[in-house]
């Protein structure tokens, strides 16, 4: 059997991912509070179509290219590295956390049986700051399993969010594919002037154009919206209003 994981997934340095199980893991915790030690501290995160909705409603999303070429989503959650102006301490003042930072340590291992057969599984980082293990002088944290078998609540909602990730990346490369074909997708510069010494240029960002939404052939706009794409596309492009919340977010811990 040999298990694979997607770019999304990839284990990083300082890991240790194994397969989930209730067994192995029966004692194992999950501490769910908000915090920059908890890794929270980004100021973009990738985000995927099956979540762009609930983004747009709170984040920027804008779009880059990835080192191997392939568009990605990322939504903008601060301005200077290492900031997230949607995290005050322990609290998330955001609505929605996007998916890949919500996950905490769990991930997607896709699995190849015998038959050939892939199959998506759970799996866990022990190493990752959010475990608690069986035994803590101070237990904490959210259990992944019931007393008597059976996934507890926290990790029956952790695997919808593995779920939204894991059909989200599978999508993105035909969606943006076929966004780029419509002739969509083009460049966007963010420039935020703060004070008379300060000012961000966002510069190598892409959004879906408006005006070039607003261009498509009726028949472009039916095929679009046919394949699921069209509110996608507009999810992307009205959420770029959102940056007038990152500049009142930033001014406000500048005063603070």
């Amino acid at each position: 059997m040999t298990t694979t994981t997607s770019p999304t997934n990839a284990p990083g340095p300082m890991t240790n991912i194994v397969r989930l199980n209730n067994i192995d893991h029966a004692g194992l915790r999950v501490i769910t509070a908000r915090g920059a030690e908890r890794g929270d501290a980004v100021n973009q995160i990738p985000v995927f179509p099956t979540e762009f909705e609930a983004v747009q409603r709170d984040f920027p999303i804008v779009l880059h290219r990835t080192p191997d070429g392939a568009w990605e989503a990322l939504a903008l959650l601060g301005l200077d590295r290492d900031e997230n102006l949607f995290l005050d301490g322990d609290r998330w003042i955001a609505r929605y956390i996007p998916a890949l930072l919500d996950r905490g340590p769990f991930s997607i291992g896709v699995h190849t049986g015998p038959d050939g057969q892939r199959e998506p599984m759970v799996h866990i980082d022990l190493a990752h700051q959010r475990i608690v293990r069986d035994g803590s002088v101070t237990p904490a944290g959210e259990p992944l399993f019931l007393p008597h078998g059976g996934n507890a609540p926290y990790l029956e909602r952790m695997q919808d969010i593995l779920q939204v990730i894991h059909t989200g990346y599978l999508a993105q490369s035909a969606m943006f594919g076929a966004l780029a074909d419509a002739g969509l997708i083009e460049p966007v510069r963010i420039e935020i002037q703060l004070d008379e010494t300060l000012r961000y240029d966002l510069v190598d960002f892409h959004t879906i154009g408006i005006e070039a939404l607003a261009r498509l052939s009726g028949a472009a706009l039916e095929s679009l919206h046919r394949q699921g794409l069209l509110a996608a596309a507009v999810h992307i492009a009205s959420s770029l209003g959102n940056v007038s919340r990152l500049i009142a977010l930033k001014n406000a811990k500048r005063a603070g």
